[in-house]
């Protein structure tokens, strides 16, 4: 599948919440009870466009895939016995695909991605946050090679903290 990625802008706001809310609703009927109104919310979104710091995947001229890469996290991820603390890391946030697109490999294609892209920048490791109740993104990263560090509990429940050291550097 061919994707396009690129830094989402602000004229993209509208049409990524969609997608959230799509996901959303197709999370609940999953009984995944990860993401609602509350969470990502339209604030948060729109901060991460104008941090530079939300992504976009375009497949056939929809955004098909979103993620958010920084150095940003929560006093929770202290809870992680992080394998590789002295080394260059980004954190992923926010990994969605839209439902139209799911079930085509959208999210380790996304991933493969990003791991090849920060790798050539010369990031060392990759941290990310996973919902104990969300199989399918557990599976995700399991096979992608990330590790269960630690856990952080947040409003919606419990969350691996996982991590990945990036072989190319």
């Amino acid at each position: 599948m061919d994707i396009g990625y690129r830094q989402a802008a602000l004229e993209n706001l509208y049409e990524i919440m969609e997608l959230i809310k799509s996901a959303i609703i197709c999370m609940n009927e999953a009984e995944i009870y990860q993401w609602d109104a509350i969470y990502p919310d339209e604030a948060t979104i729109k901060q991460d466009i104008e941090n530079n710091d939300l992504f976009i995947g375009i497949v056939d001229g929809k955004i098909a895939v979103i993620y958010v890469i920084n150095n940003s996290y929560d006093k929770e991820h202290n809870n992680g016995d992080w394998q590789y603390p002295d080394t260059e890391y980004r954190i992923i946030h926010r990994l969605c695909v839209h439902p139209d697109f799911q079930n085509n490999g959208i999210g380790k294609i996304t991933m493969e991605y990003i791991e090849s892209k920060l790798s050539k920048a010369g990031i060392e490791s990759i941290r990310l946050d996973a919902f104990t109740k969300n199989p399918y993104a557990l599976k995700l990263y399991k096979n992608l090679g990330y590790k269960i560090v630690g856990y952080a509990d947040w409003r919606m429940g419990r969350f691996d903290l996982m991590e990945k050291f990036l072989a190319g550097n």
